[in-house]
C-alpha cells in the first residue's frame, strides 16, 4: 500500500481534505508535522493548501525553512512524487523545487470558485488517470495564485511539456502567465497546482473530478517499477 505523508504547517487548512482524498484512493495516509525531519518512509508527499505561517511574509516563504522540507527535498531528489496544492505550490516554488513564483492575483482580490482547467500533461504521477486535453472543473481559493516566471522559463516549460494544468475557456482567475494553473519539475515527479482537487475528490459531494490526482498514484506505481518506493519496516 502506498504511504502518503501529508505535511501540516501552522495555518494549513486543507490537510484533512488531502488526507481523506489519499485514503479514498487506497493510500495509507498520515500527517507529518512541519517541525519533524522524517517523512516516515513515505512513498508520496502531499503539501496541502492553507496559509502556512499566516502568509505573513510571503506565501510559502517561511514554510520553506521548516525542518521537514529538507526531507521533502531528499524525497524529490530521489525521484519520489510530491504534490503541492495551492499553498503547497507556493511552498515548492519558494523552496526552489519548482521554477517561477506565485504573486497576488491580478484583481488584487481573493478568488474562490470552480474554474475550468485543461489537463496538459498526463505523464506525471498525479495525472495518469486523465486524458490528454481533458477538461475538468476544480475550485480555486487563493489570493496569491498568479504564476509568473521569466519569459525563457515559460518557454522552457511549454517546450518540455511541463505545464500540467492550464486555465481554459477564459477561466483564468488570477492573471497567470500563459494561463498556467500547474507545472511539474524537469523529472516530472514534483507537481504544483493552484486548484484544489481534494475538495472535489468524493462523489458524496456530487462529483469527484479531482479524484484522479490521487488515484493516478496506483497507475504510476504499476508503470514505474523503478520508482523509489520503500517498504515500511
Amino acid at each position: 500500500m502506498m504511504r502518503a505523508a501529508v505535511v501540516r504547517f501552522p495555518g494549513s487548512n486543507c490537510d484533512m481534505d488531502a488526507l481523506r482524498a489519499a485514503e479514498r484512493a487506497g493510500c495509507r495516509a498520515y500527517f507529518v508535522w512541519h517541525r519533524d525531519d522524517d517523512l516516515q518512509q513515505a512513498n508520496v508527499v502531499l503539501l496541502p493548501g492553507g496559509f502556512s505561517y499566516g502568509d505573513y511574509l510571503r506565501s510559502g516563504a517561511i514554510a520553506r525553512f521548516s525542518p521537514i522540507m529538507q526531507a521533502v527535498r531528499r524525497h524529490a531528489a530521489d525521484g519520489g512524487p510530491v504534490l503541492g496544492i495551492c499553498n503547497g505550490f507556493q511552498i515548492l516554488c519558494e523552496a526552489g523545487l519548482l521554477p517561477g513564483a506565485l504573486l497576488p492575483n491580478a484583481g488584487l482580490t481573493f478568488v474562490s470558485r470552480p474554474v475550468p482547467v485543461r489537463v496538459e500533461n498526463v505523464a506525471t504521477p498525479f495525472t495518469t488517470a486523465y486524458r490528454q486535453g481533458e477538461l475538468i472543473h476544480i475550485p480555486v481559493a487563493h489570493g496569491e495564485g498568479r504564476f509568473v516566471a521569466a519569459p525563457d522559463t515559460i518557454a522552457e516549460l511549454e517546450a518540455s511539456g511541463r505545464v500540467v494544468l492550464r486555465y481554459a475557456d477564459g477561466g483564468n482567475p488570477n492573471g497567470s502567465s500563459a494561463n498556467i494553473a500547474g507545472i511539474c519539475s524537469s523529472d516530472g515527479n514534483v507537481v504544483g497546482i493552484m486548484p484544489h482537487p481534494e475538495r472535489v475528490a468524493d462523489p458524496a459531494i456530487g462529483d469527484d473530478p479531482g479524484h484522479g490526482f490521487f488515484s493516478s498514484l496506483a497507475s504510476w506505481r504499476a508503470t514505474a517499477p523503478d520508482a523509489p518506493i520503500t517498504t515500511p519496516a
